[in-house]
């Protein structure tokens, strides 16, 4: 499912690029496979009890398959990413640090091959992995500083809603994970539906602020 999706987003995202790049060279769906296949492979059970997989993928490809892809290169470690985030859930999988990926060159591949490498890597200060999925669809990546969140331009998350308070909320990391907590706003900050005052994030909360809402991702 994953993986459909990835590949109708990548392709509705580069429209005629798609189809004109990848006639002969590498295709995305191909490094998408792979990846999953890596994540697959090099699960492993941490002291927690979770099943972990690598977070951190470097994909080597051919002079000539990097020269295509500069157009959409962006676009595909995006997506790249956002496959092994829905890979990770449909399986159950965790993550030690946010998720990323980069294509490289190496001379050593023919167009059309590839190889990946698959890492586990914690976050910075040994933050786990976390983020925020925004109204607009962007994503905004916790990492290990204290999150502000409200109407002030000097927020981390600026929120632009009357409903909202100034300092409204902070997203802090704790332990492995990361933790809501209200800053006494007028209208409160609420996880699923439910006003609160600190609450440890799990992965699929929706985040009330006023009238807006964000979903985190533990990935």
């Amino acid at each position: 499912m994953g993986l459909k999706g990835f590949e109708r987003r990548l392709e509705h995202a580069v429209e005629g690029v798609f189809s004109r790049v990848f006639k002969s060279g590498v295709r995305p769906i191909e490094i998408g496979r792979r990846l999953t296949r890596e994540m697959d492979d090099q699960r492993t059970v941490d002291v927690r009890g979770r099943t972990v997989a690598p977070n951190s993928f470097t994909i080597a490809i051919s002079p000539d398959d990097h020269e295509a892809f500069v157009d959409i290169a962006d676009t595909l470690a995006r997506e790249l990413c956002d496959a092994a985030r829905e890979h990770a859930r449909d399986e159950g999988y965790a993550f030690l640090g946010p998720v990323d990926a980069e294509l490289v060159v190496d001379p050593a591949q023919r167009t059309g091959t590839f190889a990946i490498e698959a890492r586990f890597r914690e976050g910075p200060g040994g933050s786990g992995a976390g983020s925020l999925l925004l109204p607009t669809g962007e994503r905004y990546v916790l990492r290990d500083s204290v999150v502000s969140i409200g109407r002030l331009p000097e927020c981390d998350l600026t929120l632009v809603d009357p409903n909202v308070s100034r300092n409204h909320a902070e997203i802090q990391p704790r332990g492995d994970g990361f933790v809501l907590v209200d800053l006494g706003s007028t209208n409160g900050s609420r996880v699923n539906g439910v006003r609160i005052t600190e609450r440890e994030l799990r992965d699929g909360d929706e985040l009330g602020f006023g009238n807006i809402r964000l979903t985190f991702q533990a990935s």
